[in-house]
């Protein structure tokens, strides 16, 4: 785009004469020496210190995060891979791809109980993976710096970072959708080819179906929802019929519904229903058609802009780029080459995509800042296409050059800011202080430190649960009451089960864990023995021990 020849990582490089040459487009894996992939491979190393530096320092506190980490721990430690539950009643509500890669990690890594840094990791290496494929797609159908732009915004994205190193399920969503979307281009350029690359259409369209296939084994139907009616929107505009045909064939769609039925099954044949009616009618259904609550029309707008600063303010004008670039002539002619177009394909393609995800998630009654992370990969391409095919070219060479390095600065500035933030800012969501003098002090501590900075963290449960099960009987009953916040991140640290009591009123035998506002108001009750208090946030939890007496 910008005239010279490729020099150094930010100086002047042919990013269209990349594009055009005859292998840049024929696969998406390197070829050549290893030096040409220096650049990318180290922003992979960096986008890998961004989401495992400090991974376990911050204690499961959130709700959400400590239900997958029961599903998880009932897994590596309890041997319940398919139908675990969470607190021995509440079935697992997301299908177990993410549970089960971080069961395998554990094994891998021969850990044999759950820790926090465990439960992340499959979240960093997803986000890694997704990264990759990102960079290798971008420098195939843009050029080497639209793979190197594309991964700095990527480690400067505070979105894609931050849920990088939460045990949550979205990241694993976001690289198979992101594999779909990638892999599904690359099919179709091969299916215009002349003389066409059978192999090479076979390769990819399997790998679609396998990445939608895992897709929804990753998340649900959304899984193969959205990369699908992204798919269906962009051959309908290019008006490729004949690719609808070679979409559906047997053996691709054999492998999407094996894949993606395969839990779904399981749970039908074994008459675990309770799995089913909670997966897809709340967690599916009830959410779309409002059973979790509403969210206003513009839930959207706020996280949509400002969710990675600067970056996400450019990114619905790179779509609108996408949309309105010049429509490329399809052409099956060796001489002409379905190459020359799929910078422009490309862009259309993720646009649509964009534009498909976030029209599904508004039409949506509840509504998530997190949904919105498998459209940052597509993102990224479309930033890094728009800077170097619309913007750097009416600049000229000196003025292109310089924005194109300034812009690579600010991606490694934000990259830096995200490496000591966040990992402060994940402490203060267990109750750590978040101040400068805080993340200064933070920054000091070892990436493995999570029992010293455990410390500082009120709102984390892991203290007071080793000192509950170090007062109780493992084999006793254990009650609870009064405790307003989730009770996942409790059961996650006891590593058992607790029975929610409405009132005390003819309160059973056992242990009681209660707030310390309960104990205030029945402290003088005969029957209830004071074994401990913990502290705990704002007020403190009460261990007690329940002896009733016997009627009459």
């Amino acid at each position: 785009m910008v005239g010279g020849e490729t020099q150094d990582v930010f100086g002047p490089v042919t990013d269209q004469a990349v594009a055009m040459s005859p292998q840049a487009g024929t696969s998406m894996w390197p070829r050549g020496r290893l030096v040409r992939w220096i650049p990318e491979i180290a922003i992979l190393l960096l986008l890998a210190l961004l989401t495992l530096n400090r991974l376990d320092a911050a204690d499961v506190c959130g709700g959400n995060e400590a239900a997958m980490a029961v599903y998880v721990q009932q897994m590596i430690e309890h041997k319940q891979f398919i139908f675990p539950l969470d607190n021995c009643r509440i079935p697992m509500y997301k299908p177990p791809l993410y549970h089960w890669t971080a069961t395998a990690l554990a094994a891998v890594l021969r850990q044999p109980t759950t820790t926090s840094f465990v439960l992340r990791l499959p979240s960093a290496l997803y986000a890694i993976a997704a990264a990759a494929i990102t960079i290798i797609f971008a420098r195939s159908v843009v050029g080497k710096r639209a793979g190197i732009l594309s991964g700095l915004i990527l480690c400067g994205s505070y979105q894609y970072i931050s849920d990088a190193r939460v045990g949550l399920v979205d990241m694993t969503l976001t690289f198979f959708i992101t594999l779909a979307l990638l892999a599904f281009f690359e099919w179709f350029i091969a299916h215009l080819e002349t003389p066409r690359n059978s192999f090479r259409a076979a390769f990819f369209l399997y790998s679609l179906s396998l990445a939608l296939g895992l897709g929804v084994l990753a998340k649900g139907p959304v899984g193969l929802i959205l990369p699908a009616a992204a798919i269906a929107v962009f051959l309908v505009t290019e008006e490729a019929w004949g690719a609808f045909a070679q979409l559906f064939r047997f053996g691709p769609i054999l492998i999407v519904l094996t894949m993606g039925s395969s839990w779904y099954l399981t749970c039908l044949f074994e008459h675990h229903l309770d799995f089913l009616r909670l997966q897809l009618g709340t967690e599916n259904f009830g959410r779309f058609f409002g059973g979790l609550g509403r969210m206003t029309s513009w839930y959207y707008l706020r996280p949509l802009l400002f969710n990675s600063i600067p970056f996400s303010l450019f990114v619905p004008l790179a779509v609108i780029a996408g949309l309105r670039g010049r429509r490329p002539l399809i052409s099956r002619s060796a001489t002409s080459g379905v190459r020359l177009q799929r910078a422009e394909l490309a862009a259309r393609f993720l646009a649509i995509f964009w534009v498909c995800t976030l029209t599904f998630f508004e039409l949506a009654a509840y509504k998530r800042r997190t949904y919105l992370l498998p459209l940052w990969p597509a993102s990224a391409v479309l930033l890094a296409w728009s800077l170097l095919d619309r913007v750097l070219p009416r600049l000229g060479e000196c003025r292109g050059t310089f924005v194109y390095r300034t812009v690579a600065g600010i991606c490694v500035a934000v990259a830096a800011a995200n490496f000591f933030f966040i990992p402060a800012y994940e402490l203060h969501k267990c109750g750590a202080p978040l101040n400068l003098s805080a993340i200064v002090r933070e920054m000091g501590i070892g990436s493995r430190s999570g029992s010293s900075s455990g410390l500082t963290q009120t709102e984390s449960y892991r203290q007071p649960a080793r000192r509950i099960n170090s007062l109780t009987s493992s084999e006793g009953p254990l009650y609870v009451i009064g405790i307003e916040s989730a009770l996942e991140p409790l059961v996650f640290y006891l590593n058992r089960c607790v029975i929610p009591l409405r009132s005390l009123d003819g309160a059973p035998p056992g242990y009681i864990i209660m707030s310390a506002t309960v104990w205030s108001k029945v402290s003088r009750n005969s029957h209830l023995a004071l074994l401990g208090r913990f502290a705990h946030n704002d007020g403190d939890l009460v261990l007690v021990r329940s002896d009733p007496q016997p009627a009459g």
